[in-house]
């Protein structure tokens, strides 16, 4: 067994604690045939639709499909989508009993309008993108707090929806720092320095290149955006670049290490939960002692995976065991 799969095999049972804005991704399907006579836009014949998990819920439903006992804390509305969201955290095995509710915002809700062929039309978002307050942010402050409460990992999956605010932060470091936990950020905010006292943060080389103003076209761009955010956050750094792989600073060994993990190379469906795919992983796998190193690769592994398919899913640990037993040491 590879070290790799060794790793995958210690995923079971790990508890790692999620919290963030959870959304639900609903995708109406049709068949275009014509153009409309009302404007230069394709008319889509209704075939179907879809529900899928998404943002901070699609990381704890990864952990989950990897073996992982995932913990999750965010907000929801009192609506339709809500409802719909609750049923399929309930078909996934995810309790949804840590999901705080606010009658006066809408559950974010992102709506595609797809062709059959996987073909985006449009997407409209439902979202009150205020950070959250009085009642609703003290209830989720107590979620949060039953939720990290035994965590061997800490997730902070930030969309820029009003729950990940400074309160939530400094609430998840404290509990981090107290349990001596990682504590990983999928950031999505311009100023880094908001999530220091992070372990790993994990953008994308978009966000990278906002956070750091600096354009990511090579390694040493990489390279140098990664060092740019290590030294404004304190944390180790893991930019997600497609398909040019991952640029990893680890921060947690002396010296700290530089590397880059190439793309699995897959055929590109759909991006759509990469991300959330990528930390779940290099979570998981950071509360099993692996690695940084050894969870990135993992994380390509994973993500070459899911881009494979349409819209956000989760990856099996038999499936990435299986991915990792073919993969050279």
């Amino acid at each position: 067994m590879t070290p790799l799969e060794s790793l995958v095999a210690r995923f079971a049972g790990r508890r790692v604690a999620v919290v963030g804005d959870v959304m639900l991704d609903h995708f109406l399907v049709g068949r275009v045939d014509r153009i409309s006579p009302e404007a230069p836009v394709p008319v889509v014949r209704f075939a179907r639709d879809e529900f899928r998990i998404g943002g901070a819920a699609n990381v704890a439903h990864n952990i989950a499909a990897l073996g992982g006992r995932p913990a999750l804390a965010g907000v929801v509305g009192a609506d339709a989508a809500a409802d719909e969201l609750g049923r399929a955290l309930e078909t996934a095995g995810l309790p949804a009993g840590d999901l705080v509710t606010d009658a006066t915002r809408p559950t974010t809700r992102k709506v595609r309008v797809v062709t059959t062929r996987n073909q985006q039309v449009a997407r409209v978002d439902y979202e009150q993108d205020a950070d959250v307050s009085g009642p609703t942010l003290d209830g989720l402050l107590r979620h949060v707090a039953r939720a990290t409460h035994g965590a061997q990992a800490i997730v902070l999956s930030d969309y820029r929806k009003g729950v990940i605010n400074t309160s939530v932060i400094e609430a998840v470091v404290r509990s981090a720092r107290a349990s001596g936990v990682p504590l990983l950020i999928d950031p999505k905010v311009p100023q880094p320095d908001r999530y220091r006292g992070a372990t790993l943060i994990t953008p994308n080389h978009h966000e990278a290149e906002i956070m750091t103003q600096l354009s990511i076209r090579s390694a040493d761009d990489a390279r140098q955006a990664a060092r740019v955010l290590a030294d404004r956050t304190g944390a180790s750094v893991l930019i997600t670049w497609g398909e040019h792989g991952m640029w990893v600073l680890d921060r947690s060994v002396d010296p700290p290490q530089e590397a880059a993990i190439p793309a699995a190379a897959r055929e590109v469906a759909d991006v759509t939960g990469a991300g959330d795919t990528v930390i779940a992983v290099v979570a998981i796998a950071l509360a099993a002692g692996g690695t940084l190193a050894h969870a990135a690769r993992l994380a390509a592994l994973a993500a070459g995976e899911v881009v494979a398919r349409f819209g956000p899913s989760a990856l099996a640990a038999a499936d990435l065991a299986a991915l990792a037993a073919a993969t050279p040491d």
